[in-house]
C-alpha cells in the first residue's frame, strides 16, 4: 500500500479542508486511480460529498493498494489536516504521503519553505523517508515525527518540516455500508449570488432572531429559504417579534441538459422544475411557483463557509423536503470539461 502527493494549489486544499472541518471532525477520504474523495456524514447537520479531481489537488501522484483500481480508504481527522495545512501557507512545496509510526499509520505533510537569512546555521540530518507501505511492515527503526533540516546557500535558507496525522485504514466492507443519500428531483434549480454575501445576510437574521425569540440552545433559529424558476431567492426568519425576508433577484436558473435524461426532451418537460417554471411568474406573484425549505441557522452558517473555496454554486430546491448544494472549484486551464464538485445534503425542517 502506497501513497505520495505533491500538492499543487496548498491555499486551494487548505480552505477546502477548513470547510470540511467546519461540519465534522472525522472525514471518510478515499483515494483511487480517477479522483479523490472527501466525505462528511456527521451524526446531526448537513452532509457533505466531494469528489476532486487528481489535478485539481496533486501536481504528482503516486497511489498503489491491492484493491481495484488501486482504492485506499481512510479516516482522517479533518481539523487536524486542516490545522496542518494551515501552516504550509507559502511554501514552496508540499507533499503528503501514507507512513506509519509505532505501528500507527499517518499522512506526513511535509512543507518546505525558504527564507533568506545570514550567518552559520546548525545543519540537522533529514529523517528518511518511506513511501511504500507495503503489508505495514516498515522498516521499525523509521521516524516519521517532525523533522527539521536547514541548509546555508549563500543567503537562502531551506526549511523542512514534517508534520503527522494519525489515520485509520478501513477496509472495503465498512465503506460498502456509507452511501450517498438519495434524493427526489429538484423543484427548482439556482446559482447561488456569492456566499460571502449569503452569509452576512444569514447571520445577521440569526443574531435577531436569537435576541427576540426563546429558543433554547438545543433548538436554535431557524431560516427559511424559497427560490423559484424565476431567478429569485429568498431568506427569511420569523419570530414572534419579528419577520424579515431579504430577496435576491435577476438570478440565473440552470437549464436541464436533455442527455441526461432517458427519454430526452420529454424528461425534461415532464421534470418538476419545467411545471415549477410554468406555475410562477417573472414577478413571483404566485406563491404556488416557490420552493421552501426550513434549515437551522447555524447549520446553515457552518455550511455557507465553503463560500472561501468557490464562487460557482448551483442549489436544487426539493420542496419541503431538503436542499442540495453543488459547489464547483475552480477548473484549470486545461481544456478539460470537469470540475471538481463538493455537494451538501441539507434537510428541511417541518413547518
Amino acid at each position: 500500500m502506497r501513497f505520495k502527493g505533491q500538492i499543487k494549489n496548498v491555499n486551494l486544499f487548505a480552505k477546502f479542508c477548513a470547510s470540511l472541518a467546519s461540519l465534522g471532525q472525522i472525514a471518510w477520504c478515499r483515494l483511487n486511480d480517477d479522483d479523490v474523495q472527501f466525505t462528511i456524514v456527521p451524526d446531526r447537520g448537513s452532509q457533505v460529498w466531494s469528489v476532486l479531481r487528481i489535478e485539481t489537488v496533486f501536481d504528482t501522484y503516486i497511489i498503489q493498494a491491492a484493491a481495484e483500481r488501486n482504492t485506499i480508504n481512510l479516516e482522517v481527522p479533518i481539523q487536524a489536516l486542516s490545522r496542518a495545512l494551515r501552516s504550509a501557507y507559502g511554501a514552496t512545496s508540499t507533499q503528503l504521503r501514507l507512513t506509519k509510526k509505532d505501528n500507527v499509520p499517518m499522512l506526513s505533510l511535509t512543507i518546505v519553505t525558504n527564507t533568506f537569512s545570514s550567518g552559520n546555521n546548525v545543519v540537522a540530518l533529514p529523517s528518511r523517508e518511506v513511501d511504500d507501505l507495503g503489508d505495514f511492515d516498515l522498516d521499525p527503526d523509521h521516524d516519521v515525527s517532525a523533522a527539521y533540516e536547514s541548509r546555508n546557500t549563500a543567503r537562502e535558507r531551506e526549511t523542512i518540516i514534517t508534520q503527522d496525522i494519525p489515520v485509520k485504514v478501513l477496509s472495503m466492507e465498512v465503506v460498502e455500508r456509507i452511501h450517498q443519500p438519495r434524493t427526489p428531483e429538484p423543484d427548482v434549480n439556482i446559482c447561488l449570488p456569492p456566499l460571502a454575501q449569503i452569509k452576512t445576510i444569514s447571520d445577521r437574521f440569526t443574531r435577531l432572531a436569537l435576541a427576540t425569540s426563546k429558543s433554547s440552545a438545543n433548538a436554535g433559529p431557524r431560516l427559511e429559504l424559497s427560490a423559484n424558476m424565476h431567478g429569485s431567492l429568498k431568506i427569511s426568519v420569523k419570530t414572534d417579534a419579528l419577520n424579515i425576508t431579504s430577496r435576491w433577484t435577476g438570478l440565473s436558473n440552470p437549464e436541464l441538459n436533455p442527455d441526461q435524461f432517458e427519454d430526452g426532451e420529454e424528461g425534461v418537460r415532464n421534470h418538476p422544475s419545467t411545471r415549477m417554471k410554468e406555475l410562477g411568474g417573472p414577478n413571483g406573484e404566485n406563491e404556488a411557483g416557490w420552493s421552501k425549505v426550513r434549515i437551522d441557522a447555524k447549520d446553515w452558517s457552518r455550511v455557507l463557509s465553503v463560500g472561501r473555496v468557490s464562487a460557482r454554486v448551483i442549489a436544487c430546491f426539493i420542496n419541503e423536503g431538503g436542499l442540495v448544494l453543488y459547489v464547483y472549484l475552480p477548473n484549470d486551464d486545461d481544456g478539460s470539461e470537469d470540475e471538481s464538485c463538493l455537494t451538501y445534503y441539507i434537510s428541511s425542517f417541518a413547518s
